[in-house]
């Protein structure tokens, strides 16, 4: 099979012609691609600042504080749960967590659309399982137990002692005499901090399209983030009462609306699905926790886990794949583990021309089976061709779902294919699309969280570093940063989460990583009587050209691909997209790095006052 894809031409063995499904990927990319990029959408503020607003927790008045911690953690979701419990394995006492919404959580705090789950695999996902002595009760755990588990870290961790929950940041300023960080929030704290983590996380500000007359419409509307279940009815396992006779439109067709569709279209009167691009989505297969499974675990498992998941879909090697899903099969079959069977077979090692050429060939082939598993289960021609999705693996994040393309089989179900245009405009009475109007009762948004705009702006606040820079004007043109957790001129500011670190396919395991890290630098800052802790403008220069060294490769693959989060819909030439501060070596060579800078115990780059 090896000498057949690396053939001059090797459609008659594959069964289609590349060039074919090259120039039909390009031509999908073309259709959608739009000169605003990330502009094409609307932030949530002024009269859509609603749609901002959190509808699980009722308001619970405080007085302001005005006092001073030594650790402030911004952000209780995963990130910042793992910061808060690593640093208190370390001994850390003073700490409070700011968080704008009613509880920890974070995305999973937010997210409580009916179906919501995670889609890498929950053993591997949730954080700190063998720490609190839990296993999920699922491969795939539903939001609500997600939910319930970062509450039972923060409790574990007493991170609930001194937290400022239904709290969001106002402004971010070092003060050079003091050597502290004072925190204006909208509650009117004052509050001054030693040490500062951001953990904000990049899914937590919903985000609208800029579709004309999005105002106008006099039905009911909502995101999926804040989801409305007085409306609705049900919960997150379904049953919609409140739909049954409701005329319902979704707009979206990614991650999320590919979970919660299956549950409105089994409950609306009707159910209209406004797509632009659609979603690749392979078998989910999810089952309850084999109790035999449990009883074969030993100390140690779930890092064990997490590494053997994270070398797999970073292109290595394992003897075994403990996962086994459908991302370790994906990256088994698309990745560097293909490219060592093909040495084996050929009896040489593959030339980066073939390597890159199988690789295509290989991702034609799987997305060939994703297409067919459309036509193998929707029944309507003209509805399949539609949700065949045109570009390769990992242009947009694959989905895992095994009620989605059945649903479209339903009566009450219509696709609403915009053919990569989006919806034309909004109406008082609905929502029209290619000159016709669909009357609708409400339209829920699946349409996302920001993620390519500038990191002050998706925090909501800004940050004010040494002799009053700020961190806007700090990264105007382009992250500046040591390892993604510091920056020069901010003292004492740690950031978590996708800022010129290395992304993986389980983000929590990064953030864990990132969070060790910040934690020693810590301990190292109290062993050393230090006050102050600083990366060195020569430190970022050394990051800076590591970043720009590795980052062709997947600039390149971007470039091709249909627009999405993933390319800063399309505008590459960004320099705060979601994968424009990605470490390119991938998260293996990133984690290393970082556990060699530690274990060398010189401290390279990081200057201790």
């Amino acid at each position: 099979m090896i000498t057949e894809l690396l053939s001059s031409d090797p459609k008659e063995k594959l069964g289609f012609d590349p060039d074919e499904l090259r120039a039909k990927y390009l031509y999908e990319r073309d259709k959608r691609l739009r000169s605003e990029g990330n502009a094409q959408y609307l932030e949530v503020a002024n009269e859509l600042a609603d749609y901002n607003d959190d509808p699980y927790t009722e308001w619970v008045e405080r007085a302001p504080l005005n006092d001073e911690v030594q650790v402030a953690i911004i952000g209780g979701g995963f990130g910042g749960l793992l910061m808060g419990g690593r640093l208190r394995e370390a001994g850390f006492t003073d700490l409070r967590v700011i968080e704008k919404a009613g509880d920890f959580g974070g995305t999973w705090y937010w997210n409580r659309y009916p179906g919501a789950a995670c889609d890498v695999e929950s053993y591997c996902y949730l954080p700190m399982l063998e720490e609190l002595k839990y296993i999920p009760k699922h491969k795939y755990s539903f939001a609500p137990e997600i939910f319930e588990h970062s509450k039972a870290i923060a409790r574990h961790y007493d991170l609930y002692k001194n937290a400022c929950l239904q709290t969001g940041v106002k402004e971010m300023r070092w003060d050079e005499p003091s050597g502290r960080w004072i925190i204006q929030t909208d509650r009117g704290d004052t509050i001054r901090a030693q040490f500062v983590a951001m953990a904000n996380g990049p899914l937590n500000r919903p985000k609208l399209p800029g579709i004309p007359g999005i105002t106008k419409f006099k039905g009911h509307t909502f995101h999926t983030s804040r989801w409305d279940y007085d409306y609705t009815g049900g919960d997150s396992t379904g049953n919609m009462t409140g739909l049954a006779n409701k005329r319902v439109a979704i707009i979206g067709t990614g991650a999320t609306a590919v979970q919660c569709i299956p549950h409105l279209g089994a409950s609306a009167q009707h159910l209209y699905v406004f797509q632009r691009t659609p979603s690749s989505v392979d078998v989910r297969a999810n089952r309850s926790t084999d109790e035999a499974f449990v009883n074969t675990l030993e100390p140690g498992w779930q890092y064990r886990r997490m590494d053997n998941f994270n070398i797999l879909v970073s292109g290595g090697d394992q003897e075994e794949d403990l996962v086994a899903d459908g991302w370790t099969e994906i990256f088994r079959n698309l990745t560097g583990i293909a490219a060592k069977s093909a040495a084996r077979e050929l009896g040489r090692r593959l030339s980066s021309k073939e390597k890159g050429r199988m690789m295509e060939l290989l991702d034609f082939q799987k997305m060939n089976q994703v297409r067919a598993r459309v036509d193998e289960i929707v029944t309507d021609p003209a509805t399949a061709e539609a949700l065949k999705p045109w570009y390769r693996q990992f242009c947009k994040r694959p989905c895992f779902h095994d009620e989605y393309l059945p649903t479209f089989n339903r009566p009450n179900v219509t696709l609403v294919d915009t053919s990569g245009k989006g919806v034309e405009r909004i109406t008082e009475r609905g929502i029209v699309v290619d000159g016709k109007e669909y009357e609708v009762d409400c339209i829920i948004f699946a349409t996302g969280f920001e993620v390519g705009t500038s990191y002050t702006r998706r925090a909501g606040y800004e940050i004010i570093g040494r002799d009053g820079l700020t961190l806007t004007d700090k990264w105007a043109n382009g992250w500046r940063t040591l390892y993604g957790l510091q920056a020069h001129s901010f003292p004492n500011c740690f950031f978590l989460g996708f800022t010129q670190t290395a992304i993986s396919v389980n983000v929590p395991h990064a953030l864990n990583e990132q969070a060790k890290h910040v934690t020693y630098i810590l301990e190292q800052a109290r062993r050393r009587g230090a006050t102050r802790i600083e990366a060195t403008l020569t430190a970022e220069d050394m990051w800076l050209r590591e970043m720009k060294s590795k980052a062709k490769i997947a600039e390149r693959f971007y470039a091709e691909c249909t627009p999405g989060y993933y390319n800063n819909e399309g505008k590459l030439d960004v320099t705060n997209g979601f994968f424009a501060g990605t470490y390119g070596g991938g998260p293996i060579p990133f984690f290393n790095l970082l556990e060699e800078w530690r274990a060398t115990g010189r401290l390279e780059g990081v200057e201790f006052q």
